[in-house]
């Protein structure tokens, strides 16, 4: 069929889309809630192949453009939301002067020509923030969409271009972006009372199973390579390590354009606090504040740091300095060229110093990191390190979005990882060699704590993966 066939068979459809997506609103539906969950709302969002203007409607942006090549569909668009900008184009000679935070292509990518063109021309609407989310069906239900076209229970279509995520992931690259993550969802696109939370909510979202849903979700992001210095924040969070304050100073490296270290002190029995103010005095050539927190626990200790800030980049160094000071340089170089917009720590490939983790917390750790990757569709290998690195600006949406989990963490690893999963940040692991302590001694509970991180696992769980 050829292009100009395709048009004609949109506008000569018009008039029944609305009557068929009334017909399946369960799926429709689904989409919609799938779609509000990756796009921030009040953004600026542009959908290609918009349709009638539903889905983009549903993200709730604060300035939408919908885009499609069929003047009839386009006409009904504008009629039902008058409040969002419709225009008659074709994806593959698509040109607007302007940019956008997500670029929507849902269903679409079966239905066009040529893909690549299509993924050509959205990298000129891109900002270095901007995610494009594509949705497009399984080709395991080829047969089942086909029969469903014969037995009047979908609207017929023109022949469709079966895509795996494989090869949508390769055009991505082609086309300068990379991949965040991948999603599967919707194992029964159908309404039944009952079986739709079992199906849908449950056995769509696990491992294998999921392989067979019908919509596959692609996040992704422009990729850039060129590298920009920043100024850095290092906050270090500290109870009872008086011995290690000064090292904290010492064996840190310079790197950016400037550095400030934060002292956030946690009422500790052993001087710890009076210490930071030496070592402020001691060195007056390095910016160094001194804070005592207000509350109680690490998590607490680094949004207080985090708020106090102002660096362009935030770092968090564990003062027990298991984490090498020497090795924060990599994660800035890592951020500062874009590898990565969260930048996490893994301790669990270099062999370890005898007394670095209990043999009970390496399990517990290794758990966590494929637990998490699973959860989060990213490639985490060791959630639980303590250094965390981000730019500034991506912790405060982090922040403005925490309503959506509440304050759950005491130990701040969680809420941070979960609040970047939500804004699609790609994460990035810097592999470090993990050292046992010089002084002191842990203050983490291997039972208390670990249920607790069990708990916290489960709620993400719901509230990231089985909605």
């Amino acid at each position: 069929m050829k292009k100009e066939e395709i048009r004609d068979f949109y506008n000569n459809t018009s008039g029944s889309r609305a009557k068929w997506k009334r017909r399946n609103w369960f799926y429709h539906n689904s989409l919609q809630k799938y779609f509000s969950f990756i796009v921030a709302e009040n953004s600026r969002v542009l959908e290609v192949g918009c349709g009638l203007g539903d889905l983009l409607a549903s993200v709730k942006p604060a300035y939408g453009v919908g885009v499609d090549f069929a003047p009839a569909i386009i006409d009904q668009a504008r009629v039902k939301y008058p409040g969002l900008h419709f225009h008659v184009q074709d994806a593959e000679a698509l040109k607007l002067d302007e940019t956008f935070d997500y670029i929507i292509l849902s269903d679409l990518a079966g239905c066009l020509w040529d893909v690549q063109k299509v993924l050509n021309n959205i990298r000129q609407l891109c900002h270095p923030q901007t995610r494009v989310v594509i949705s497009n069906y399984n080709y395991l239900w080829e047969g089942i969409m086909n029969l469903g076209e014969t037995l009047h229970l979908k609207l017929p279509q023109p022949k469709q271009n079966w895509l795996s995520t494989a090869d949508i992931d390769t055009l991505l690259e082609l086309e300068g972006f990379q991949v965040i993550t991948v999603q599967h969802k919707l194992l029964l696109p159908k309404y039944i009372p009952g079986l739709n939370f079992i199906f849908n909510r449950f056995l769509a979202n696990l491992p294998l199973l999921n392989k067979l849903d019908l919509v596959n979700i692609l996040v992704a992001r422009p990729a850039y390579t060129q590298e920009v210095e920043h100024s850095v924040s290092i906050v270090v969070p500290a109870r009872n390590e008086r011995g290690n304050i000064e090292n904290a100073i010492l064996r840190t490296p310079a790197f950016g354009l400037s550095q400030e270290f934060i002292f956030v002190e946690g009422h500790s029995a052993d001087n710890t606090h009076e210490e930071m103010l030496r070592v402020q005095a001691a060195y007056p050539e390095k910016n160094i504040r001194v804070m005592v927190q207000t509350g109680k626990g690490k998590g607490d200790a680094v949004r207080a740091g985090f708020d106090a800030a102002t660096g362009d980049i935030l770092m968090i160094l564990d003062a027990d300095l298991t984490m090498p000071p020497e090795e924060l340089e990599k994660f800035y170089r890592a951020l500062s060229q874009n590898k990565g917009e969260f930048i996490n720590g893994c301790r669990l490939v270099y062999p370890m110093d005898k007394d670095a983790m209990r043999f009970l917390n390496f399990l517990a750790n290794k758990f966590f990191g494929m637990f998490f990757t699973y959860l989060l569709g990213q490639r985490l290998k060791d959630t639980l390190c303590g250094t965390k690195v981000l730019f500034k600006k991506d912790y405060t949406a982090i922040q403005n979005n925490r309503h959506y989990f509440g304050d759950f963490d005491p130990f701040g690893d969680f809420d941070l990882l979960f609040g970047a999963a939500k804004l699609n940040l790609k994460m990035t692991e810097i592999i470090i060699r993990y050292r046992d302590r010089e002084y002191g001694s842990t203050q983490i509970s291997r039972f208390k704590h670990g249920w607790l991180l069990v708990k916290m696992s489960m709620f993400a769980a719901r509230k990231i993966k089985f909605i």
